[in-house]
């Protein structure tokens, strides 16, 4: 686990995925300058089409953060698309020998999945864009907490129960879209006896049927002890009228496992930061982090 961050701290602002715009990152970058000192460069502005630029800009500006001593956090300006293209020429070595907070969801699910490959604590949680003034404080608050007491106790209770029971492990996951594509792409490593979780947006229920499936097929979810799945928001069902928490249910039923639903993380209002690679245990309906 990295370093705990302090007031003061120095974090740099990366934007490895899709274009922003300074009007959806400025409010949230303000906020996070009211507590640690940030560097952004002006190529974070920068628009290749569906990127935030070229993948050369991207991979050297994250490669920097990486390897720059001086760098306590690296936080993602937004999600969006094209992290995968450059995960692989990106020094990981160099984060398991220095390790750093990387922040951010969606998108970043790449690079969360690549930092546990080596051993590295990451948080799930929101990236700057999703910071600004409409964030609640609860979940600001969730953000700092994370970065600065990352194994403090900390539990979310009362959620959807699709299967009950006990479990624990090193919490992994992340966008659904994204675990899918690095499983597909031989870079999802699931350890055994993990807590996986998972959230997705704007999919047809039968896409997540089909990822959940695929998920299956590859031994990936025969690893975790237990599921906690957050927001799956737009998920529509289509004419067949098949809703996504019925998939949810189904397409896990057979693991024999704990599994929960709704749990406050995702493409939602209530994005709850979180630490991948620490603990969680599961209970009934709550799932408790930083347990001994």
């Amino acid at each position: 686990m990295p370093p705990p961050l302090a007031p003061g701290d120095f974090v740099v602002v990366v934007a490895p995925s899709g274009p922003v715009s300074s009007s959806q990152l400025l409010p949230g970058l303000a906020w996070v300058r009211t507590r640690y000192r940030i560097r952004m460069s002006a190529g974070a502005l920068s628009r290749d089409g569906f990127l935030a630029g070229g993948d050369r800009r991207r991979r050297d500006e994250l490669r920097l953060a990486l390897t720059d001593p001086e760098v306590r956090a690296i936080v993602v300006a937004r999600g969006g698309y094209g992290t995968m293209r450059i995960v692989d020429d990106l020094p990981w070595g160099e984060l398991a020998r220095r390790p750093k907070w990387i922040v951010g969801f969606s998108d970043v699910t790449a690079l969360h999945a690549m930092a546990w490959r080596v051993g590295v604590s990451s948080v799930h949680g929101p990236n700057v864009t999703g910071l600004g003034l409409d964030a609640a404080p609860a979940v600001r608050a969730a953000w700092i907490s994370s970065l600065e007491q990352p194994a403090a106790p900390r539990a979310w209770d009362g959620l959807r129960v699709l299967r009950s029971g006990e479990a624990r492990g090193v919490v992994v996951g992340g966008n659904l879209a994204l675990v899918h594509a690095m499983a597909a792409a031989g870079r999802l490593a699931v350890p055994e006896g993990a807590v996986l979780f998972l959230e997705d947006v704007a999919e047809a229920p039968y896409r997540v049927d089909r990822m959940l499936t695929s998920l299956g097929l590859g031994g990936h979810l025969a690893r975790a002890s237990a599921i906690v799945f957050g927001g799956f928001d737009r998920c529509v069902p289509g004419p067949d009228g098949r809703a996504v928490d019925d998939v949810l249910e189904e397409r896990t039923r057979a693991l024999g496992i704990p599994v929960l639903a709704g749990a406050p993380f995702g493409h939602q209002d209530r994005n709850a930061a979180f630490v991948i690679g620490g603990e969680a245990r599961v209970v009934g309906g709550e799932v408790r982090f930083g347990c001994s």
